[in-house]
Formats: structure tokens, sequence, C-alpha cells
């Protein structure tokens, strides 16, 4: 029986509350939905994947993985907002989740008021590069070419409202100059014209770039964290070159905002324990994401923080889904 009926039972005395505690005690009682508002492949269902195989053994229970792409990922979080709040969905978002609640102007649900923070995931940070030809090194370099003026300088993105394009603004907004805003469907898709020089730089997961700047096919302008990265402690940060940018793609888990105390602090506790596991920890580490085991209420400090950093970038720089 779903929690929503055992509640309207209870207020109406046809069931004690003791049978209620029970019920949320014994959850889950049915399969467990990961929704992924994203399509397959990416770092966030990759993450989701790897910690919902570790959450199926724990819990007793399958947990399916649904993959609910579209409308940068509005479509698969208005789902779980809108669904029952039994603990049957949840859905993983990254930091476009923060930048809708200003970017998107007929949200269709509240990330504050329809949905409630379970636990924070994975991290990558990003590294600010650039094509060799670009001839640019370093953020001095970057701010005598736009004094000089001699011509457009570009920056890449996974696409509009994403984390790259807004730490891109950010970048512009800090240093006082002019960059030129180019959106592409994707990492992919950004980073090969970023290698073939057909744009100036790109905010990039680490993981990613990594090789590429090992091999000396981009340069590394600077590592978008505020201290030196553990991996990859060699590479000065924007913060010490006088920007201090923090930018990064994460990935935390939501529940429907109703979803009892007990659920959301028992799977909580479930996806910190799959983030230690060896297997988990291993790829993890191996493809340069941070483990981020958090407590709820430390989550949703994170995510009214990310919602309030990104409103002020978004408001400053005019942005909208066009631009």
């Amino acid at each position: 029986m779903a929690r929503r009926r055992l509640l309207q039972a209870a207020a109406l005395g046809a069931l004690p509350l003791s049978l209620l505690a029970h019920a949320e005690a014994a959850w889950p009682g049915k399969p467990v939905h990961l929704v992924v508002p994203f399509p397959p492949g990416g770092t966030t269902d990759y993450v989701t994947r790897l910690i919902g195989t570790e959450l199926g053994r724990a819990l007793g229970q399958p947990v399916i993985i649904d993959n609910k792409p579209g409308a940068g990922t509005v479509i698969g979080v208005d789902y779980v907002a809108k669904s029952a709040p039994d603990g049957s969905n949840f859905v993983t978002v990254a930091n476009s989740f923060c930048a809708n609640q200003t970017l998107v102007r007929k949200l269709p649900y509240d990330s504050r008021r329809d949905l409630r923070a379970v636990a924070l995931m994975g991290l990558s940070e990003h590294v600010l590069a650039t094509h060799p030809g670009s001839g640019l090194k370093n953020l001095a370099d970057l701010r005598a070419a736009a004094k000089a003026g001699t011509g457009t300088l570009s920056y890449a993105s996974f696409g509009n409202g994403t984390s790259a394009h807004l730490s891109g603004a950010m970048l512009a907004q800090q240093m006082g100059i002019e960059l030129v805003h180019v959106p592409y469907k994707g990492q992919g898709p950004a980073l090969t014209d970023l290698l073939g020089g057909q744009v100036t730089m790109m905010f990039g997961n680490w993981p990613e770039f990594r090789s590429h700047v090992e091999s000396g096919k981009l340069v590394a302008l600077g590592m978008a964290t505020l201290q030196r990265s553990a991996y990859a402690p060699g590479i000065p940060t924007l913060a010490e070159q006088g920007v201090p940018i923090e930018s990064n793609s994460w990935n935390g888990l939501l529940a429907p905002a109703g979803t009892p105390d007990a659920v959301v602090q028992r799977m909580n506790a479930e996806v910190n324990r799959a983030l230690a596991a060896p297997a988990v920890a291993a790829a993890l580490q191996k493809g340069g994401i941070a483990s981020m085991a958090r407590t709820p209420a430390q989550f949703a400090a994170f995510v009214d923080s990310e919602i309030a950093k990104y409103a002020d970038v978004i408001r400053k720089g005019g942005i909208t889904l066009d631009t």
C-alpha cells in the first residue's frame, strides 16, 4: 500500500500510526527506479549505474535505471517531482538542475518545493583548455589577447545552460573581457572542434581532457578549482591567476518532496556505502571522478549554493536559452 494511502487511512483512524511506521521501516517493498534525465552513456548515467548495482544488492530489490532525457533535463526531473512520494522513484541531477531554476522561465516544478535532496554522488573537476594554435598559455595571455582585440575569442560548451556555458560567462564577467559562446550538443562534439581549432577554449571534464593535455594536443590554461587538484597537481588553478572560478560537473540524487525522512536517510546511507564499495571507488578513481558522500542536509545546502551561484551569473550576463 502506497504511503499516501496509508497516511489517509491513518488520518481517518482506519490504521494506527504504528502500522504506518512499520510500512516505512519495511521500505523498499517493490523495485526502485532511478531516473536519469540524460541519454545513456554520459558521466551522470555512468555514475548512476555504478551506484545502482550496489544499491540493488543492499536494498534487496531490483534497482531500475530509467533514462528520460529531454528539455535540458526538465522532462525527467518533472516526472519524479510529480511521482508518488513512496520511495519508488528518484532522479539523478547535475549542475543543469540548479541553473534551470533561473534559466527556464516556465519550469513545471519548483526545485526547492517539489523535490528534496537525498545524496550527492560524484564530481568531475573542470580544466580550462585551449588548442596550441591559439598561442595562449595562461590567463595573462588571454587578458592580453582580449585587450589587443586582434581576433574573436570564443568558448565552447556542452550546450546552453550547462556548467561549461555558465563558467565561460563567469570567466568573461570576472576578467572583464568579451568571449563568444559556441554551444554544442554534448561535450564530445565540442571537444572535437576545440582540438581542431574551430573554437578558442573550453571548460571541460578533466578525465576526458587529460590525455589531450598530456599529449600536447591541448594546452591547460588552468584548473577550475580553488585548490590544486589531486588529479592534476602540476597545473595552476584559475584562482592562483586571480580569477577564482570553481567549475565542475557533479551529480546527485533527489526524491519527491513528500518522501519520508526514514526513506531519505536510508537511501542516503546506502548511496554513501555504495560510494565506498571497493569496485565503485576504483571505477570512480580511474575515471577521475571524486566521491562526494554527504548527508541530505549537506547536499541540500550545496544545491542552494549552486542555484544562487548560477542565478547570479545568468542575471549578470542576461543569459537565456538562446544565448
